[in-house]
């Protein structure tokens, strides 16, 4: 009878044992991390970001730079107005391992200077997608929402070429300065016939003076190649009132998984000044250069 009794209990333990051993076996059985399409495949993630927290943002410009940027601010009279205007005003932010920012600006005598820093610490919240690879998404939206035109390479070249088919005009006397002209060569079959051909240097006036308050051809928003992993400059000559010009030029750059956007404004307080494109860019991407090297990319 006892023999009996024992025979019961070794059976439930089988069978036990068998549940177990065909229950590991069975469907969406992924406890070991392998893909259900790719069985023994593990999941892979993807690589963070190399920087996982942002500078100081109103500390990342340095006393130099500021001089250098913002004309005014070492003749600011009362100390602590000039104290506060080197500490500049950070912005409004929630999570400082995310977004920071920092804004200048200084009134002189001859313009009023504005200057702003922003960093953005971009973090994929997707395991197959790194940090970097999110970063370089952004950075390309940045890129296209800053419509940077066309590079105009051959603009200058294409002025000689056309030049030898003025020869037979009679503005061929001046011919560097008709080649300017040259691209309204379309407008020369009506003019061609009378010598009032010899205004052809006065046609690419108004372009001149039109390109005297526009952004240099050079200096044009464009790629930069020598900056953070990628960058661009963008260049922007607004009207402010009447006669004021107010450029604003912004170099923005991509290191790994942080994006950095510098925005440097002057607006003259003389009507009719233009503000130097070539100098405010000169300055703003130096500003971007220094800190790229602080951020060690």
């Amino acid at each position: 009878m006892q023999r009996k009794a024992h025979v019961p209990g070794v059976a439930a333990l089988m069978a036990a044992v068998l549940a177990g051993c065909t229950g590991g076996s069975g469907e969406g059985a992924t406890s070991d991390g392998s893909n259900p399409g790719q069985p023994g495949v593990a999941t892979q993630a993807a690589e963070p970001g190399k920087y996982r927290t942002l500078p100081e943002p109103c500390g990342a410009v340095g006393g130099e730079s500021l001089d250098a940027l913002l004309p005014g601010i070492q003749e600011i009279p009362d100390e602590e107005q000039r104290t506060k205007a080197y500490a500049g005003e950070a912005t409004l932010a929630y999570d400082t391992d995310r977004k920071v920012g920092c804004r200048w600006k200084v009134e002189s005598a001859d313009a009023t200077n504005h200057l702003f820093v922003d960093f953005e610490r971009v973090v994929s919240y997707d395991t197959t997608v790194s940090d970097d690879s999110e970063a370089e998404q952004l950075f390309a939206q940045q890129v296209e929402a800053a419509d940077l035109p066309e590079p105009v390479v051959s603009e200058s070249g294409a002025d000689p070429e056309s030049a030898p088919e003025s020869d037979p005009a009679p503005g061929s006397a001046t011919p560097s300065p008709s080649g300017t002209a040259s691209p309204s060569g379309a407008a020369s079959p009506g003019t061609s016939a009378g010598p009032a051909s010899s205004t052809a240097p006065s046609s690419s006036a108004p372009s001149s003076s039109a390109s005297a308050d526009a952004t240099p051809t050079g200096l044009q928003p464009r790629l930069l190649e020598d900056l953070g992993d990628e960058a661009f400059v963008d260049d922007e000559l607004n009207s402010s009132g009447s006669t004021a010009k107010r450029r604003t030029v912004t170099v923005a750059f991509r290191t790994s998984n942080v994006v950095v956007t510098i925005e440097y404004a002057e607006q003259p307080a003389m009507p009719g000044v233009v503000p130097d494109s070539e100098e405010m860019q000169d300055m703003a991407r130096k500003l971007a250069s220094r800190i790229a090297d602080s951020l060690g990319g």
